[in-house]
């Protein structure tokens, strides 16, 4: 009933992988780690094993951290939408009353939406078998970051399952699911980084023992925390499911509003009262002005989420719980890396930015009001301002409240007064992302006809940006030094708002603080190219409307 004849994850999984992405998704995978063999592979007709394991160990470990930021950034993505698909498709409370346990239920749908994921994994083994021999990895150590990276990924769908059994909209779950995922991954990190410590001096030093701290780690270590994080979170929202709320028309959760504002936090919207007075304004009582932008008024004072505000509280509250110990560290005490904060703040804004446009104009074909917007005399230009403003407030104030340290730190004096040009470059980079986010995100609502098609499109588009060209740059400055194509793959970064906050120069008077050289024209460049970026999104998206729908319809 768990899994041999659950219902659930037999019609799952024909959907899931019978789709045609599913398959174009596993040979684009594979073929570029293909490529990245290939161009990886030792050029000489003779190899010394005694000097190549350094680069051998150097691109399995890079091929397991792009599959784990791979299963970070797709984990959501299949997972977050199981249950809120339900509520979305109305068939969520026909789900509750049939004879299936709750259980089964939430093992059926996170087998289901994680099996597409691991089928691409384990497809990628062979693959990685060609760089053993090359020495320097036993198989022991490749079979032990699979059993991690596969149990990383069973964490984050259950807590992407987990997020959907507590939200109406796929969009809600889907930005909730990375932000505990980014905590767990801080937490990680930090575990990871002290039990290697305690590892390696209890063995002996790390330098000669590498291969068994790792197999502890992988094998001991990330096991363990998965499986009771993920145990907590499968008995949480397996209780969910066997005593909902109470659930009224269409599958929609009744809330009472008196118990709530007794015993629930964020669930009832306070219109005088911040947050909810900036994602919830107030309705208009009066009429609207000669000559204003209907559809911008309509949109500033339209209730982003209409079941509440949990989903933008908890946002606030996880980002700020994650800032403060960045802040502490890259802000006042290591200045120097300043950079690694703004980095986190871009990683913020494009994690959530997107899920506040990615809809602006799917949902008036899911409403199906679009043929009524265009056969208005409100022009092209009106209607893109609008929505993308109306969206980038909401963005803008959220990345706000992680930027702001940073002035503070430099008014406190964290920062020396030459560096007022930096910190200025800084909070340029991350506006010039809150507004390349933003559009993106609108020009792919434009283009699709889903919500969550526009969604997922945009955060790819968002990765291949901005992560990307690091990934290339870190790969060819290994692998091929001295390659034509290596200057080609440093000119890509300019695109990538991480590398010009890397990139910004910092001058430091304080002693055991060296100065960050960076490139002032790197920097410059990004900042046109995104001018640029975003000109040429709004163009395109005016001529769409113009040329595409307005002579169609």
């Amino acid at each position: 009933m768990y899994l041999f004849e659950n219902p659930v994850l037999q019609r799952e999984l024909l959907v899931n992988l019978r789709t045609i992405r599913a398959f174009v998704l596993l040979f684009s995978y594979n073929a570029i780690l293909g490529l990245v063999v290939w161009m990886a592979w030792p050029q000489e007709q003779q190899l010394d094993l005694s000097n190549n394991p350094e680069k051998a160990q150097t691109l399995v470990q890079l091929f397991f951290l792009g599959q784990y930021v791979l299963a970070t950034m797709m984990t959501p993505s299949f997972a977050a939408g199981t249950i809120t698909g339900e509520k979305e498709r109305k068939t969520y409370e026909s789900l509750l009353a049939s004879p299936l346990r709750p259980q089964a239920i939430v093992l059926g749908k996170l087998v289901a939406s994680l099996a597409p994921l691991a089928l691409l994994i384990f497809s990628s083994l062979p693959i990685v078998m060609l760089c053993l021999p090359l020495g320097g990895v036993s198989i022991y150590e490749v079979l032990a970051q699979y059993i991690g990276l596969i149990m990383a990924i069973f964490m984050f769908g259950m807590i992407s399952v987990a997020c959907s059994s507590f939200f109406q909209r796929t969009a809600s779950a889907l930005v909730v699911s990375y932000l505990m995922i980014l905590a767990v991954n801080l937490l990680l990190f930090v575990i990871g980084g002290f039990s290697l410590t305690v590892l390696a001096s209890s063995i002996g030093g790390a330098d000669g023992n590498e291969s068994r701290i790792r197999l502890m780690l992988f094998f001991v270590l990330f096991p363990l925390v998965s499986l009771a994080l993920s145990s907590i979170l499968f008995a949480i929202t397996s209780r969910r499911l066997l005593r909902p709320p109470d659930v009224g028309s269409e599958g929609n959760e009744v809330v009472d509003i008196d118990q709530e504002s007794r015993q629930a936090m964020g669930l009832i919207i306070q219109r005088d009262r911040f947050p909810d007075k900036l994602f919830a304004p107030a309705k208009r009582t009066t009429l609207l002005a000669d000559g204003a932008n209907p559809v911008f008024d309509k949109e500033m004072r339209s209730e982003i989420f209409a079941q509440g505000t949990l989903m933008l509280r908890l946002v606030i509250q996880l980002s700020m719980l994650l800032a403060i110990p960045l802040m502490a560290c890259f802000l006042y005490v290591w200045t120097q890396y300043a950079a690694y904060y703004i980095s986190y703040t871009l990683l913020f804004n494009m994690l959530v930015g997107p899920v506040f446009t990615a809809g602006s104009v799917t949902s008036e074909r899911e409403r199906e009001t679009l043929d009524l917007l265009l056969t208005t005399i409100i022009s092209p230009w009106e209607i893109l301002w609008g929505k993308l403003v109306a969206g980038l407030r909401v963005s803008s104030v959220l990345t706000g409240f992680l930027l702001w340290p940073l002035l503070l730190a430099f008014v406190m004096g964290s920062f020396e007064l030459s560096n007022i040009l930096s910190v200025l470059s800084y909070v340029v980079i991350v506006a010039l992302t809150c507004l390349t986010t933003a559009s993106v995100a609108l020009a792919c609502s434009v283009m699709f006809k889903r919500t969550a098609t526009s969604l997922m499109t945009t955060y790819s588009i968002i990765v291949l940006a901005f992560a990307v060209p690091l990934a290339m740059t870190k790969f060819v400055d290994v692998f091929l030094p001295n390659s034509p194509v290596t200057p080609v793959v440093h000119a890509l970064s300019v695109i990538s708002p991480i590398a010009a906050a890397f990139n910004v120069p910092m001058a430091f008077d304080m002693p055991g603080k060296e100065d960050i050289v960076g490139s002032w024209p790197l920097v410059l460049s990004y900042m046109g190219t995104a001018i640029l970026i975003n000109g040429c999104l709004l163009g395109a998206m005016i001529w769409l409307f113009n040329m595409r729908w307005r002579v169609a319809q």
